[in-house]
């Protein structure tokens, strides 16, 4: 079952890069009594994630904080060194966003998020999708009808729809 407005996100571990290797980052702990956007792209490195979708919300990290976002939380079905070298390489990290990895997909199933495209290499990844999350309940999604595009969960368009 997909998730959707008013539905309580299932609790999740991720991996991120720490200074000693991978370490577990509970999603029950960064979104307890708290307002965040949380959004979902296909691949690190993939074309449309690196031009479009993550810097949308390095462009409007701001505006989104003016609006009592407390953090935004970008999630890819990669592994944790892989979501590192993304956000060094596009300065996401310096830019106060947080790349986590659904190593293996488990909360990208659980939200019902997730699909494959076997003719590009696309195996069991994510949905593109952005969601304003309080204190672990979605108050809005906004998901793509297509993994190649970003129009409506880019930051521009969520900020608007808020």
């Amino acid at each position: 079952m997909t998730i959707t407005t008013g539905d309580s996100l299932p609790d999740a571990t991720f991996l991120k890069m720490g200074e000693s290797g991978p370490e577990e980052v509970s999603l029950g702990a960064l979104i307890k009594g708290r307002k965040v956007v949380i959004f979902g792209l296909p691949g690190a490195f993939t074309r449309t994630c690196s031009a479009a979708h993550l810097p949308s919300f390095i462009r409007t990290k701001g505006a989104l904080a003016q609006k009592g976002v407390e953090e935004i939380i970008c999630i890819s079905v990669n592994d944790p060194f892989v979501m590192n070298a993304w956000a060094e390489a596009t300065e996401a990290e310096e830019a106060g966003l947080h790349l986590m990895a659904d190593a293996d997909g488990a909360f990208t199933q659980a939200i019902g998020m997730d699909f494959s495209a076997p003719v590009v290499g696309l195996h069991n990844r994510s949905k593109r999708y952005s969601m304003l999350v309080e204190d672990g309940v979605v108050t809005l999604l906004q998901a793509e009808e297509s993994p190649g595009v970003c129009e409506v969960s880019g930051g521009e368009a969520l900020l608007a729809a808020m």
